[in-house]
């Protein structure tokens, strides 16, 4: 399937370096956008733009941190000052900090929600902006199935991912006039270094999948773990203009995990 629409537009990419991230950028560039990779480690997000653009994509570094929103406003102020004006916003960047909320610190929170929610905000608020007066624009937050059930020690990512998706809808309501779309993709278990620190043992992924009646957590129906790019693959669906009639939707990609709801 040809995913029209993204061809020759500039798209930025949070959390670019690693995980979904990089699937997402590398799945956009190879669909023909200009890529404005974005990530707090700058020697990666560098790697990355590096090795796309070696492979002939035309890909740009731009290191900073979305908690931040002085740093995220001057880095979409550089994209498009060097890339063109943006078309496509994917915010990917997120961060995992475990722990009952009995013992979770006061800064892990924090920590959780400055990127996970502050983050969304910021740089979907600096994107927007400038996509209103031209009237068109695609947002996509990569964020959580674990928003739609509560997780035994995940409550700061579990309500940051919440609130991110909401935000996300309250943008996309906000700006269709302007032709706007605002989407979610909230993955299940996917194959990343985050997943991975969950993992106890060779036989984590068979865990996973299996389920673990003891924290009230299903398995996954379909008997497999997300790969990125099926990730990336839901993500530029959404970009594109096959989804031209789409938004404020939040389409879980999970295998099953979480029954649909």
């Amino acid at each position: 399937m040809e995913y029209t629409g993204i061809q020759g537009k500039v798209a930025l990419v949070t959390g670019a370096a690693q995980g979904i991230g990089e699937a997402v950028a590398r799945a956009l560039a190879e669909a023909g956008a200009l890529v404005a990779a974005l990530d707090v480690n700058k020697e990666a997000v560098e790697c990355l733009a590096e090795k796309l653009s070696a492979e002939g994509f035309l890909v740009k570094a731009f290191a900073a941190d979305v908690a931040d929103s002085q740093a995220v406003e001057a880095a979409v102020e550089r994209a498009e000052q060097e890339l063109g004006p943006i078309g496509i916003l994917v915010n990917v960047a997120g961060l995992l900090r475990l722990g009952s909320i009995e013992t979770l610190r006061d800064e892990d929170w924090a920590a959780v929600f400055a990127v996970n929610a502050s983050g969304v905000f910021y740089v979907s608020r600096s994107v927007v902006k400038r996509m209103a007066p031209r009237k068109s624009g695609a947002i996509v937050t990569v964020g959580s199935n674990a928003a739609l059930v509560p997780r035994m020690h995940m409550a700061a990512y579990c309500a940051s991912k919440a609130a991110a998706a909401m935000v996300t809808k309250c943008l996309g309501l906000e700006q269709a006039a302007n032709h706007i779309r605002c989407n979610i993709v909230s993955p299940g278990s996917t194959d990343t270094g985050m997943q991975r620190m969950l993992w106890n043992g060779p036989s984590g992924p068979q865990s996973v999948i299996a389920g673990s009646p003891e924290s009230y957590r299903l398995g996954i129906p379909l008997g497999r773990i997300a790969e990125p790019a099926d990730i990336a693959a839901a993500v530029l669906f959404l970009a594109s203009d096959r989804a031209r009639h789409i938004t404020m939707l939040d389409l879980c990609v999970d295998g099953g995990a979480t029954l649909g709801v």
